[in-house]
């Protein structure tokens, strides 16, 4: 559904353009959802066909990467877009970006279990700790998305708090990890496929976070690359002069 937010030209097609970023971006989102999902899966299950889906599908996500920077460019040179059209084609390409990055972390996760030698399993308790984990991470990246898509602040910033829960589970998993390497060798390999899938877990939350940020920027004017939480709240509850 169009965004009554964005355009408002007399130019359709400018609109349209525009509308489309959007749309292409959220397009290309929803690929790099369910490489994630289909990675956790394939991770907990020990499946190996859907973790080699997962691999292939990062090419679909890439070539979306590489349509919509087109698209942006060309709005940027034949539009020169200004004021807030010229922050959401920035946003639009800032935030490609870092779905791209998670699609690339999906496919770590499926890596990570197809190099996994055969019987070296984690524990049912680890798999379980990480599914948890990676349920927050997908539901933070489904709320940032959200926000982007209204472009509300109020929203991006209460999304980008979660990441918190996130790093916590992070912490907590590599401690676990590394008692257990240190307590018995034969747990080393096991724990550092632990370790692999928990910061690439953590790491979708922080392009999550950038893209809450990224919302933020759009619907406020303001850069807020490495604000604290409480000075991005003063920036949300500031009102545009």
């Amino acid at each position: 559904m169009p965004n009554n937010k964005i355009g408002g030209h007399y130019s359709q097609a400018y609109d349209e353009e525009l509308q489309q970023a959007v749309m292409r971006l959220l397009q290309m989102a929803g690929l790099a959802q369910q490489q994630l999902s289909d990675a956790l899966t394939a991770f907990t299950s020990a499946d190996l066909a859907l973790a080699k889906q997962v691999k292939a599908a990062d090419r679909k996500v890439n070539n979306f990467e590489v349509d919509i920077s087109e698209h942006c460019l060309d709005i940027l040179a034949r539009r020169q877009p200004a004021a807030g059209d010229l922050r959401l084609v920035l946003a639009v390409l800032k935030s490609i970006n870092d779905v791209e990055r998670i699609g690339d972390l999906a496919k770590r996760i499926g890596k990570v279990l197809l190099k996994e030698e055969p019987g070296n399993r984690p524990q049912q308790s680890q798999l379980d700790e990480l599914a948890v984990m990676g349920q927050k991470a997908l539901q933070m990246l489904q709320r940032a998305l959200v926000a982007f898509e209204k472009i509300d602040a109020d929203e991006a910033l209460d999304v980008l708090r979660e990441d918190r829960a996130i790093d916590d589970d992070y912490a907590r998993i590599m401690q676990q990890s590394l008692t257990m390497m240190m307590h018995d060798a034969r747990q080393i390999s096991i724990s550092l496929q632990v370790s692999h899938v928990a910061k690439a877990l953590e790491r979708v939350g922080d392009h999550a976070r950038n893209i809450c940020e990224h919302t933020i920027f759009l619907s406020k004017g303001r850069n807020v690359a490495h604000l604290s939480d409480d000075e991005l709240q003063q920036v949300v509850d500031k009102k545009r002069d």
